[in-house]
Order: structure tokens, then sequence, then C-alpha cells
């Protein structure tokens, strides 16, 4: 079983190497796909240093595109069995890819989702009103998907590679996390709907004085785009 982890990158000079090593640690055959998303801190210098690594596939965008595009990009290169989802921050750790892909490798599931909500390990207590939202926005996703997500919005997001292939995605940016959970709801695979499972993980988020980027506009447009990839496409 070989792997691709698909890594979003904006602003992340602080965290790349860190995020890097830890993804590199984890006991699987795997390439690690690197989309810098035109980052405007020192990201981009690092990428070049590393150009050559042979485990690394690394990709540019030459404009801002967003999180959406960039994961378009790097799933466009990927040629593992499975694909995987993996933020350049330190807000989740790559050490729990076991438990992310335990469900696929039992053949239990074709789409896991790892859920900050379910108990995990460690989570760290912040962010109130950004948990609240969170919640809301994953009712009102699965309300229009049939899903019963405990964590629509989480970064991690493990594939079966033929779920992604011939799925044709749209956002740009945070919109995203909406519109490929209205997608894999939809999806069949040999006539039979995907099998989407949640795990617990853990949870290191960061504030935005410590460079979150998703903010409250975010969140009122992905009430757009839940209703738009369930309602119009």
């Amino acid at each position: 079983m070989k792997l691709s982890v698909v890594i979003p990158v904006y602003n992340e000079e602080e965290t790349l190497l860190d995020i890097l090593e830890r993804v590199r640690a984890t006991p699987y055959e795997k390439e690690i796909i690197l989309i810098d998303d035109c980052s405007e801190d020192g990201t981009r210098v690092i990428l070049k240093d590393l150009e050559g690594d042979e485990d690394l596939k690394i990709l540019y965008h030459e404009v801002n595109r967003g999180k959406g595009a960039a994961l378009r990009t790097g799933f466009e290169h990927a040629t593992g069995d499975i694909v995987l989802i993996q933020d350049a921050d330190l807000e989740y750790d790559p050490g729990e890819y076991p438990i992310l892909l335990e469900p696929i490798e039992l053949g239990l599931a074709d789409v896991v989702y790892g859920s900050r909500f379910k108990g995990a390990r460690m989570t760290r207590v912040h962010l109130y009103w950004h948990q609240m939202a969170n919640g809301f926005l994953t009712w009102l996703s699965n309300m229009m998907t049939n899903l019963n997500l405990s964590d629509m919005e989480t970064c991690y997001k493990v594939f079966r590679r033929e779920v992604l292939q011939d799925m044709k995605l749209k956002s740009d940016r945070f919109g995203f996390e909406p519109e490929i959970t209205a997608k894999v709801a939809r999806k069949r695979l040999d006539g039979k709907r995907v099998r989407v499972y949640e795990v617990p993980i853990s949870y290191y988020g960061r504030d935005y004085a410590e460079g979150k980027k998703i903010g409250w506009k975010d969140g009122v447009a992905a009430i757009w785009h839940i209703l738009r990839y369930n309602l119009f496409s």
C-alpha cells in the first residue's frame, strides 16, 4: 500500500520543516506532495532547498489560489493507493496516521474523516465560538448529505484514490470542505455508496495570533458552499 500525503502550503516557514520531519517519520511507503500557494514569507526558499529529495513532489502556484485549488493540484499528481490530506502547520499529528488508515486497511472504509470532537487522547481547549461555528456547519452539511459526521471541517480526510478519480472539484478556498463532503456523499464505486468512517484524532489548534488563517468570513462562505454543492451541483 502506497500513501500519497498532500500538503497545501501557504506562509508556513516556521512549521514546514517540522511537519515534514513528522510525516517522513511515519512507517509507510509514501510520496509527499507539497503545493506552495504563492507564499509571501520564506516558505518558497525552504522548498527550493528541498527540490531533488526523492520522496517529495514540490509544486508551485504563481498566484495565491486558495487551499482547495492547492489540493486539486496535489490530487492530480497523487499516485498512491490512498490519499491523505495534511496541513502544513502543527495542528494535526502525523503520528496518528495508523488511526486514520486502519478502517481502509481493514477493508471497512473508502473514506475516513479524523474527528476532533469524538474523544481524542489530547485536544487543546480554546476558541469556543470557532467550535460552535464548526458544529453548526457540520449540522447543516449533515442535513443536506444525510451523513452523521461530527467534524465536517476537519483537515484530516483520507481517501482510497478511486474515490477522487473523476470527481470534479471546483472550490478554490475553504469551500473545499463542504464540497468534498457533498460529493463523497453522492459518490458510488461499483454501483455502491462509498463507505465513510470517522475516527477520533488529537488537535493542537492555533489561535489567530499564532497564524490561524480561517476566519468568520470563511464560515459565512461555507454556508453558501454547503447549499451550492448539495442543491445546485
